[in-house]
């Protein structure tokens, strides 16, 4: 295909793009900091740790369930070190509440607060969730979190288009080495006309991040483009869907009742244990415990050997909800090849590795996005406007000849 065909692929792809990659490169600059910004915004919330043993994940569920009998418990999140997330919705007869997450401490299990993770933010609690919303969504939902799938793929796909056009197109002049002629591409030429630094800096600058920027946008289509994500990886890698993503089963047909919150963590612990004997890691921190109604399943989640984050865990077991038979062991890493690949993805995505250096480089990789945004819309106005200009001078000189 033609050079000026992807040139132009290239161009309107960017146009298309740049309003959200505005916001997604803006967002994503400040949630590398999410832990740190949150404890400094709501520090009543984040009390931090304090060398006590924390209370359970089931007997913090009960507490939650005790303080807001109306509500119950949908998750309990324990990756902020002495606090307690509880996410919790109104029972099917009551009305809808005026929160959506329960902070308690993790140590005595007392209220330290209420907030909401959806809509505009009242309260500085509410902050960065509603950045995080506003970064996986567009704060609309299941279908903005699809609009975001669709632009992270787009994106991908033109990371391959921008890549080849910053290669050396074929010269007729005296031929000088590949290099030699590609070296140019990776340069800021200074000093130099606006334009030129525009143009510079685009091109340079997606060459310099170009690895980065592909990770960022692969690893947004899992997040929010799940199925296509799964799809592709088990084209090439042992991987396997995570629960979160997977459709909704048919209903039951048996009236059984699902295990309470205590039962349920009592079966988790004991499958958490069999397979750390069966699989060979070791097992750290709880990190979280989820009740997928919709799906049947609890979910147990906790920090081990085969993690690679500094902070929180991915190492996850998934058990029948009315049963307490094991579904499935999502471990980070030594399982399954797609998960330990799609693993690093999502840590370097989230900033959880590398500890405060890569936070940074993350943060200005934000930012980065947004210039290269920019300078990308930038270029495309001067060119329209010099052709422009050109088509009004050539048509001023063909009317100035036919009437001479």
């Amino acid at each position: 295909m033609h050079r000026a065909v992807w040139v132009a692929v290239h161009r309107w792809v960017g146009l298309t793009l740049a309003a959200f990659l505005v916001v997604i490169g803006l967002t994503g600059s400040m949630l590398a900091f999410m832990p740190e910004l949150n404890r400094w915004l709501a520090p009543e919330l984040f009390p931090g740790p304090r060398g006590e043993i924390e209370l359970d994940a089931a007997t913090l569920a009960g507490r939650a369930e005790s303080l807001i009998p109306r509500a119950r418990v949908m998750a309990v999140d324990l990756k902020d070190e002495g606090t307690a997330a509880i996410g919790m919705e109104a029972r099917l007869e009551d009305a809808p509440l005026d929160f959506d997450v329960l902070y308690l401490d993790a140590v005595t299990g007392a209220e330290l607060g209420r907030a909401r993770q959806s809509g505009l933010p009242t309260r500085a609690a509410e902050i960065m969730p509603f950045i995080y919303n506003l970064h996986i969504q567009l704060m609309a939902g299941d279908m903005g979190g699809r609009v975001v799938g669709f632009v992270a793929l787009i994106w991908t796909l033109d990371c391959f288009v921008a890549f080849y056009l910053t290669l050396p197109a074929r010269s007729h002049r005296p031929p000088r080495s590949f290099i030699a002629r590609w070296r140019h591409a990776w340069q800021v030429k200074v000093p130099a006309s606006g334009y030129r630094i525009n143009f510079d800096l685009h091109r340079a600058g997606g060459l310099w991040l170009w690895a980065a920027l592909l990770n960022f946008a692969w690893s947004g289509v899992y997040m929010d483009l799940n199925g296509f994500y799964t799809r592709a990886t088990q084209l090439v890698f042992d991987y396997e869907q995570p629960v979160w993503a997977r459709p909704a089963p048919l209903p039951r047909e048996d009236n059984r009742p699902l295990f309470d919150w205590k039962a349920a963590y009592e079966i988790a612990l004991q499958l958490m244990e069999n397979q750390s004997r069966e699989k060979r890691f070791s097992v750290g921190r709880p990190v979280a415990f989820y009740l997928f109604r919709d799906k049947g399943l609890y979910e147990y989640s906790i920090r081990s050997s085969r993690d690679v984050g500094d902070r929180s865990g991915r190492s996850t077991i998934d058990f029948d909800a009315y049963t307490g038979a094991l579904d499935s062991v999502s471990l980070p890493t030594g399982q399954r090849a797609g998960t330990t690949l799609t693993t690093w993805l999502v840590e370097l995505h989230m900033a959880n590795l590398f500890g405060l250096p890569y936070k940074i480089f993350v943060s200005g990789l934000g930012a980065a996005i947004v210039t290269l945004s920019v300078t990308g819309v930038y270029i495309w106005w001067k060119k329209r406007s010099a052709r422009k200009l050109h088509a009004r001078t050539t048509a001023k000189r063909l009317l100035e000849r036919f009437r001479a």
